[in-house]
């Protein structure tokens, strides 16, 4: 199955709204972070889509969490 930048996108929006930035520096959340250096590769490579194979362990769990949230609202 493979991520699309849109979806990536909405995804890292998704966590944002989740795990908000903390502190005077508004550091990104772990999980942004984690999505925000998967949207740099794919910026970078000009990808539109990716493998959900070739992310780490850690991004492919958000996505799926992500993606499960989602249709649990669609429901």
């Amino acid at each position: 199955m493979n991520l699309t930048l849109t979806e990536l996108e909405q995804a890292i929006n998704y966590w944002r709204r989740m795990r908000p930035s903390q502190g005077e520096e508004r550091a990104l959340s772990a999980e942004v972070n984690a999505l925000a250096d998967v949207y740099a590769l794919m910026i970078f490579h000009r990808a539109a889509t990716l493998p959900l194979d070739d992310l780490s362990a850690t991004a492919r769990e958000l996505i799926v969490a992500w993606r499960d949230a989602r249709r649990g609202n669609a429901a």
